[in-house]
């Protein structure tokens, strides 16, 4: 199993990896600090909320690596938390939260279009 990506992974499908696989890290660290603050009154909501966000944040890495590794499989779970992200992006949209709905819409949208730009689909084509 290799870490460095394949070597014909286009540069937009790369970057969309990366920030996914940011993501993912920040996720997995997330929960870990979720885990660390679980509490006597509140073990079965810690507990979960931890596994939920272990669970995201693996997957984004994994999903990170299996796209830059040319597996298709994997593009769909990334798209599908990034337009999660979008949804998240608009309910932050109020006037003292307006920067935290940019950066989550922004990074959002660099791994939609990373991950769809004409590059990352001929790479990412099953067929091929």
């Amino acid at each position: 199993m290799r870490l460095t990506p394949d070597p014909g992974t286009p540069t937009p499908l790369s970057v969309a990896a990366g920030v996914a696989a940011a993501q993912g890290l920040f996720l997995v660290g997330y929960g870990v600090l979720e885990l660390i603050s679980v509490s006597s009154g509140r073990v079965t909501m810690g507990l979960t909320t931890a596994v939920f966000f272990l669970a995201s944040g693996v997957g984004l890495v994994w999903g990170a690596w299996a796209v830059t590794h040319g597996r298709p499989v994997a593009r769909s779970p990334i798209l599908l938390v990034q337009l999660i992200q979008l949804g998240l992006a608009w309910n932050f949209f109020e006037p003292g939260t307006r920067w935290v709905s940019g950066v989550l819409a922004v990074i959002a949208a660099v791994v939609i279009v990373g991950l769809l730009h004409p590059a990352s689909m001929r790479a990412l084509d099953s067929e091929r």
